[in-house]
């Protein structure tokens, strides 16, 4: 009797892992966002100049740009997910996403849980502060308190780096961090380079500037694992913009400046 049971057991395991196996063989979201005709992007609207609102509430930034472009060329409808730094996985992994395009850095440890596309831009990471407080490197954060997103890659960047006497705190996403800095409640924010160019160009009395880089990093498209069908089409659809120059041109239209070279990401 023990023995017909184990191999019940055994054999409702196979079913089962052939059951998910065929799940994931024939998980085709390309497929089923052009059945929709719909496709839902998350983006950051919190993050400018990636991703922000109009005076008239209109959703703006290169993101936003990048997506609308993905969509048009997909043939289907574009629906803007808003989401913030800390839930852009959450809302991918429960489907209330397709993809991710909000300045969503490449990691190691978020690759275990995504997929990531081929780059399609780079952010600078950047310690700022105002005109007048003496930061030029680490050490000088010293009894500062320096505002990162909690659990994205400016907190990830810096924690580890900062130095003994240093205070991170941590705040929900880039909207908060901003605040924070404005108000005076944080010394300095580590923050992307151009989001820091447009808090200082929002905010010109407060004088803020970059004072030290900490580190380039790349920023991809996430969609969950086991698409390859869409991993492709979004690969080539990255491949044809960037050579084409339309991708650099959306990241000089709102970032200001020339987007960094991505030759420096790629395999060696």
């Amino acid at each position: 009797m023990n023995q017909f049971l184990n191999i019940t057991k055994k054999a409702a395991a196979v079913v089962l892992g052939l059951a998910c196996f065929a799940q994931v063989a024939h998980a085709d979201a390309l497929a089923d966002i052009k059945a929709r005709k719909k496709v839902l992007v998350a983006i950051d609207l919190g993050a400018p100049p990636f991703g922000m609102t109009s005076a008239k509430l209109e959703p703006q930034g290169s993101d936003v740009e990048t997506a609308r472009a993905l969509a048009k060329d997909l043939g289907v409808e574009l629906e803007i997910v808003q989401v913030t730094g800390p839930n852009r996985i959450p809302f991918l992994m429960t489907g209330k996403a397709d993809m991710v395009i909000a300045s969503f850095s490449i990691t190691p440890e978020r690759a275990k849980v995504v997929t990531f596309t081929n780059p399609y831009g780079a952010s600078q990471f950047v310690v700022a502060a105002a005109k007048g407080e003496n930061i030029k490197s680490l050490n000088d954060l010293v009894g500062k308190r320096v505002a990162v997103v909690r659990g994205n890659m400016q907190d990830s960047l810096l924690t580890p780096l900062a130095p003994k006497g240093a205070t991170i705190v941590r705040f929900d996403d880039d909207a908060t961090v901003t605040a924070a800095i404005v108000s005076g409640q944080v010394d300095a924010f580590c923050t992307p380079n151009s989001l820091a160019a447009a808090v200082s160009k929002q905010n010109p009395a407060k004088g803020i500037e970059t004072k030290f880089v900490i580190k380039d990093i790349p920023y991809a498209i996430g969609i969950r694992q086991n698409e390859p069908e869409l991993q492709k089409w979004l690969n080539g659809w990255i491949a044809t913009n960037l050579k084409n120059g339309r991708l650099a041109n959306i990241y000089q239209q709102w970032v200001g400046s020339p987007m960094p070279d991505l030759a420096q990401f790629a395999p060696k």
